[in-house]
């Protein structure tokens, strides 16, 4: 078992064009597995962004669509673990569509596939985001061995849900996987909070791929793209342009860190009281 891990992040800017976001995704992995990285992530909805009917339009099978078969091969000619950031799927038999991460092991074989839990239906900035429109959450904690190491799962907006991290973390989590395209708005005052948050209350490492950029009139992403260490240290953050970012991850460090202020050690679960629904403000 590995106990260190060279990680990269893919920044991209998606458009609308299907063809031309896989071509840039394809030099950028390329770009990231010439670092030596065995793990490669991906932002959400790369290969295609911008307004609901894009989205739509965009939307393939996890069997055989274009995406989903890219991303297979490139894993396989570069022996790479690729974490797909998301891809919309079409699923048979569903009204919407699903906001899916789909993993490849270094031999291209699909190895996890993680549907995103919480949906982006927020009112923010004098814009409308309704993700539920097209896509239904899903239902599964996805948690794999992936290169020796134990990742967690996760999608953008799942990263203001610290309970499914806290999941992830007493499931063996090592380091979990955000792949994003966190909004401008938000993400110039939480990106980096939440994702160095999550790190440091579960401690692991917190891997973030984010889109950056403006995709259409009126929305755009934050970029700043970052791995933090279990300590909350940013090892490496991205600039705002098309790029990658690499970081080595070290499980001593891990081990130190959760030794030395032992904070899921302590935890008591008997003493914790979940109420059935958040209660609003007085």
């Amino acid at each position: 078992m590995a106990d260190r891990l060279r990680v990269a992040c893919v920044q991209l800017n998606a458009r609308g064009v299907k063809a031309d976001n896989l071509a840039l995704a394809e030099r950028l992995v390329a770009r990231a597995a010439s670092t030596g990285a065995d793990v490669v992530l991906l932002p959400e909805v790369w290969n295609a962004w911008g307004s609901a009917d894009v989205v739509r339009a965009a939307a393939e099978p996890l069997e055989g669509g274009e995406s989903f078969a890219a991303m297979s091969a490139w894993a396989r000619r570069h022996g790479i673990t690729l974490i797909g950031g998301s891809v919309t799927e079409l699923r048979d038999g569903r009204d919407r569509c699903s906001n899916t991460c789909a993993v490849y092991d270094p031999d291209g074989e699909l190895a996890a596939v993680y549907r995103k839990i919480h949906m982006f239906d927020v009112d923010v900035a004098g814009l409308e985001y309704r993700e539920s429109e097209i896509q239904e959450p899903g239902d599964e904690v996805v948690a794999r061995d992936v290169e020796g190491w134990r990742i967690g799962l996760t999608i953008c907006y799942d990263l203001r849900f610290p309970e499914l991290y806290r999941i992830l973390a007493l499931d063996g989590a090592e380091l979990i996987t955000v792949p994003a395209a966190f909004t401008l708005f938000t993400g110039k005052d939480h990106w980096e909070l939440l994702v160095r948050a999550r790190a440091v209350e579960n401690q692991l490492y917190v891997v973030a791929a984010n889109q950056w950029g403006t995709h259409e009139p009126g929305r755009a992403s934050y970029g700043r793209s970052l791995i933090a260490d279990p300590w909350g240290v940013v090892l490496a953050v991205a600039p705002d342009e098309d790029t990658v970012i690499t970081a080595e991850l070290d499980r001593e460090r891990l081990r130190r860190v959760r030794e030395e202020v032992p904070s899921l050690a302590n935890r008591r679960p008997s003493a914790y009281r979940w109420p059935a629904v958040a209660q609003p403000p007085a």
